[in-house]
């Protein structure tokens, strides 16, 4: 052994001395919502042990991994009165006395020390009676360790200055903004150790090496109720976990840890005085609400939304809850997407299930039509129409030259135009209690501000007949229903859309939606596929089809129903 690598392992030896030489550290008691205590755990040195000791602070079950993980991303989600931010705040109060580690404590927004987890903490340090810990109005310390509180709205990029932090808990982390995250996660790193790297030290002194960074590993952990499937949270930490998360409400990988928990997962959920206004919740509110606010579900939903996320739910394998199969004509929509950089979007349908939708990942409007074209000529679709209330106008002279001489009906589409029929009568659903519909028949141009709302309307219609046909057991013709098969790739995303798509208010008392614009003033997405969606409600005029046309015929399995 050389010099250096021995002043470097006594090194190492003094430093684990230190750590040995400490207060005793923290035992926790693990706590099961049915058993009660199951047992006491302590760090001893580097691992965690089984003690018969009286527990110092006590945890759910449920989080007992969060203890024992060194992962870099510690994500815990779930619905209210599940106790998942006080005992995350008591997870990292025993880091802070156990080992002066540091805390930074952020929101996406914070205006004042009022909004952040301060009062929180303090609370905590007096209800468990420990001591040492010094309360200011904007930090709390201890020793060398202890809190600090940061707001990461107004400038995301302030925090790429926070060094020296082993751990950072973020509160609310489904409203965390993309720039926050981006600015965040390369910040958070592990502190510079003096001596030779790690990848220079000789195998004999491995293990005390690995002893003084598990110490120093950085954490980040997000605590969250998540809102919508597309907000930058839960598509980072979630959604490429969701097949585990849904099977087991636990994922993990070399650097995640995520867990879901609950009301029903928190030992002390029966003391909070919840448990009534959970009860209500479940009698009065929507399901998908109620999923959302108690159980952690994504919210789908957005006030006004004139498609809830049940009727959507519903809404997926429809022809296969109710043994149907799809007739009649095959519709194909795109659109342009010619503002800004929203992404440009297809569906398609056969009768009433819609068996395509997604977006064309193409810049070039002309090279994504030509596309939309191809897939629609493949499908053998009856009907093609596209959106032609911006730059699509252009594209008339593109699809008939695509379409010329293959029997399929070429349609634009302008929303802002008058609705169709409009001197027919609007037939709303027969059961319409739970739905906010027009009281007495009207025709089309009595309803409808225009040929999006109207089309809308209609999907809306579909979705909630098929909702009171799979949830309700009512019966109703396939031919009013829809189906989203669970073929299409993006449904979480599409599901997304169809159902915070809003209702404006209108001073004629007709039926309008939400403008892209207006929408986007709110942060809510462009509703391209959606708008696909909602498109895919025109039929093709009745015709007879001419027998020199030349139509491929697509497999029904290749459909992706």
């Amino acid at each position: 052994m050389t010099r250096e690598q021995k002043i470097q392992l006594l090194m190492l030896l003094e430093e684990k001395k230190r750590r040995e030489n400490l207060n005793r550290t923290t035992v926790f008691g693990i706590v099961c919502p049915q058993q009660g205590l199951l047992k006491c755990v302590q760090k001893v040195g580097n691992e965690w042990k089984e003690v018969s000791k009286k527990a110092d602070m006590f945890i759910a079950k449920a989080l007992e991994p969060v203890l024992y993980s060194n992962k870099r991303f510690i994500i815990i989600y779930g619905g209210r009165g599940s106790g998942k931010s006080i005992q995350l705040i008591d997870i990292c109060l025993a880091g802070v006395m156990d080992y002066n580690d540091k805390v930074y404590c952020l929101r996406e927004f914070q205006n004042s020390i009022s909004e952040s987890m301060h009062s929180t903490i303090k609370d905590e340090v007096e209800r468990l009676s420990v001591d040492g810990f010094e309360v200011l109005n904007n930090e709390i310390n201890y020793k060398e360790g202890g809190f600090r509180f940061k707001g990461l709205a107004r400038n995301p990029s302030s925090i790429k200055s926070a060094q020296g932090f082993r751990r950072f808990i973020v509160e609310e982390s489904q409203f965390i903004s993309e720039d926050s995250l981006t600015c965040l996660t390369p910040t958070a790193r592990n502190k510079a150790k003096a001596g030779l790297p790690a990848k220079f030290i000789v195998d004999t002194e491995a293990d005390e090496n690995k002893e003084i960074a598990d110490l120093n590993n950085v954490q980040m952990i997000f605590i969250a109720n998540p809102a919508s499937s597309e907000d930058s949270f839960s598509k980072r930490f979630l959604k490429p976990f969701q097949a585990e998360l849904d099977r087991n409400g636990y994922a993990e990988d070399d650097i995640h840890l995520i867990i879901r928990m609950n009301y029903n997962d928190n030992p002390w959920y029966e003391d909070s005085g919840l448990e009534q206004e959970r009860i209500y919740d479940y009698r009065n509110r929507p399901r998908a609400l109620y999923d959302h606010i108690w159980l952690g579900k994504y919210n789908d939903s957005v006030d006004g939304s004139i498609i809830l996320p049940e009727w959507f739910d519903a809404c997926v394998d429809a022809h296969k809850k109710l043994n149907f199969k799809p007739r009649g004509a095959k519709v194909f929509t795109f659109d342009p997407a010619d503002t800004g950089p929203d992404a440009k979007g297809y569906a398609g349908r056969y009768g009433s299930i819609f068996f395509a939708v997604g977006e064309i990942d193409q810049p070039d409007i002309n090279s994504a039509a030509d596309e939309a074209a191809e897939l629609a000529i493949d499908y053998a679709i009856d009907l093609f129409a596209w959106d032609c209330d911006g730059m699509g106008v252009g594209l008339k002279r593109q699809f008939d030259t695509w379409f010329h001489g293959k029997g399929i009906q070429v349609r634009q589409f302008r929303g802002s135009g008058m609705p169709s029929s409009p001197d027919a009568v609007y037939q709303q659903p027969d059961s319409a209690k739970e739905a906010d519909y027009i009281d007495k028949p009207k025709t089309n141009r009595q309803t409808f501000k225009n040929r999006r709302a109207q089309n809308y309307w209609l999907l809306r219609d579909r979705c909630y007949r098929t909702y009171r046909a799979v949830a309700h057991g009512e019966h109703c013709d396939p031919d009013y229903m829809i189906s989203f098969s669970s073929n299409i790739k993006m449904l979480d995303k599409l599901r997304s859309e169809v159902c915070r798509i809003p209702k404006k208010p209108n001073p004629s008392g007709l039926i309008q939606m939400m403008s892209k614009e207006d929408m986007k003033k709110m942060g809510i997405a462009s509703p391209n596929m959606a708008d696909c969606v909602m498109m895919a409600m025109e039929v093709p005029d009745i015709y007879e089809r001419e027998e020199q046309f030349e139509r491929p015929i697509k497999r029904e399995g290749a459909l992706g129903y």
